[in-house]
């Protein structure tokens, strides 16, 4: 995928809820960090539910679609955006259908995705742009839903499908020259991007914008559940600490959430995510920081089973690909 080639990835695991009713807008506005109002049919957005202390609950995706609002989460946070919804079900035109089961989610990413689009569903497919949503039909009449998306860094296109179709899609992918990258390869691929992901970078112990999901907060919209802590911590000017990239030589392994110190020897932070990227030819770990320490370039050191190793802080992503 690094080289130019296509990797393809099983999202299917991913929690899946359809929203519908003539409340639902009302409902979930309520409830999460961005502005459906403004999220046209045919179009996504990233967003977030917090709690009342603006602190992390589940990272999501909202798609538009012609037949409701889908919610697309990570496996992680599945249960919990669940309850968040169905607690609304009896007050109004408010329903909520688990489809996760029921579907499934390959996407395919590098320079060569396109290509391997267009061979599977036409060439017009390939041209949906970023935050928009294409619907395409395999040859059998089956629904396909094209997000253009990435997990690795690398240009890509979501693909949201019937279960019962994923592995004649599979087929076609693979027939188009995509390699299939394992769950390691795409760890690496999702630090190296410096995404996220929830219950290792990221969960309820964090505000909301200490997590880099700036894009999924609009600071203009009504109110929603935890609004006032967050809007007052950007107003405020920043947050106390953040997420961000961290480099050392060699190929180390650290433990998990190993201290991160400033070169007084004062602690800073902490490690969240690391590994060995063959590309950098170094270890690279998401940490979170204090606010002073943020700058590029600063020198640290991450305390390991009891070893100290100098590191130098980094922007995320490490490494900007074809997306960029």
């Amino acid at each position: 995928m690094r080289d130019g080639g296509a990797g393809l990835l099983d999202l299917s695991s991913r929690g899946r809820m359809l929203l519908s009713g003539t409340e639902v807008v009302t409902f979930l506005n309520g409830l999460i960090t961005n502005d459906m109002k403004t999220l046209a049919v045919n179009s996504w957005m990233p967003a977030a539910f917090p709690n009342v202390q603006g602190r992390l609950l589940a990272g999501v995706r909202v798609i538009h679609r012609d037949d409701g609002f889908l919610i697309d989460t990570e496996s992680a946070t599945r249960e919990t955006v669940l309850k968040l919804l169905e607690r609304f079900t009896l007050a109004g035109d408010f329903r909520v259908e688990d489809v996760t089961d029921a579907t499934a989610m390959l996407s395919v990413q590098g320079q060569k995705a396109v290509g391997g689009l267009n061979a599977v569903l036409g060439d017009e497919m390939a041209q949906v742009e970023r935050h928009s949503v294409a619907t395409a039909q395999l040859s059998d009449g089956e629904r396909v839903d094209i997000i253009r998306a990435t997990h690795t860094g690398e240009d890509g296109f979501d693909l949201l499908i019937a279960s019962d179709a994923v592995e004649k899609v599979r087929d076609l992918l693979i027939e188009a020259g995509a390699e299939s990258v394992d769950p390691e390869a795409l760890e690496t691929l999702r630090i190296e991007a410096g995404i996220a992901r929830y219950g290792a970078d990221m969960d309820e112990t964090n505000v909301v914008t200490e997590t880099n999901l700036d894009d999924a907060v609009s600071f203009s919209k009504g109110c929603y559940i935890g609004q006032e802590i967050i809007a007052r911590i950007k107003y405020r000017g920043h947050v106390a600490k953040k997420l961000t990239g961290i480099i050392a030589d060699g190929e180390l392994a650290l433990e998990s959430g190993a201290k991160i110190f400033a070169v007084d020897e004062k602690e800073i932070g902490r490690v969240t995510s690391f590994t060995f990227s063959p590309q950098l030819q170094r270890t690279i770990a998401m940490a979170y920081l204090k606010y002073d320490y943020l700058a590029p370039g600063t020198p640290v050191k991450i305390r390991s089973s009891d070893e100290d190793y100098p590191a130098v802080v980094a922007e995320l992503p490490f490494i900007r690909g074809s997306w960029y």
